[in-house]
């Protein structure tokens, strides 16, 4: 049924439009674009699937895992993923619009160039993720795994990362992307490294 209806919106370019699929895996062998409406995706799993230039309007993606997939150059506006898994996918260049992504792991995600805009981050496993040259606009981390997260070119002024992991993290030599970031006092032992400082 997912595999039908995607196929169909994407030849027809007519929007997917409150559906709801639970369980399902969908296994592409081509990329599809498609508009996404009021969906909702629940335990479903996602194989090789390429969404690039697709939109994400309303849409629910409950315990799903769409891991290695992409979702590149994607706009997705008040949508909500919650505890899913997409270790490796894609996601560069999308825009994050009014959207909540809660638990779930994406390690080695790659988030290049996107635009994160009044979205709330909570409990996510980003380990080791890519956030190279992207921005943050009124964006809320709570309890964020961002261990070893690269953030070159990244302006992170103004952003609260006080009860976050952020142990590790890359950034430029000149550590512009540090600038207005606020954290708390052990945080501060882990970016000290930075100065060429070592405590003892």
């Amino acid at each position: 049924m997912l595999e039908d209806d995607v196929i169909k919106a994407a030849a027809e370019e007519e929007p997917l439009i409150q559906k709801n699929y639970e369980g399902e895996t969908l296994c592409l062998e081509m990329p599809v674009k498609v508009e996404f409406n009021h969906v909702c995706f629940k335990k479903c799993r996602f194989v090789s699937c390429d969404f690039s230039g697709s939109m994400f309007y309303n849409v629910k993606f409950v315990n799903c895992d769409f891991s290695n997939c992409r979702f590149q150059s994607c706009y997705l506006k008040e949508t909500e993923i919650s505890g899913c898994k997409g270790d490796g996918g894609d996601f560069s260049q999308s825009t994050f619009r009014k959207t909540i992504v809660e638990e779930g792991c994406y390690h080695y995600a790659n988030y290049e160039s996107t635009l994160w805009d009044g979205c709330r981050l909570k409990g996510v496993d980003f380990s080791e993720a890519f956030f190279a040259e992207v921005k943050f606009k009124k964006v809320r981390f709570e309890k964020v795994n961002l261990s070893r997260v690269d953030f070159f070119k990244t302006q992170l002024e103004g952003i609260d990362l006080s009860d976050s992991n952020i142990e590790g993290i890359m950034i430029s030599d000149t550590f512009r992307e540090l600038r207005g970031l606020r954290i708390g006092p052990m945080q501060a032992m882990d970016l000290v490294r930075f100065l060429g400082v070592k405590i003892i």
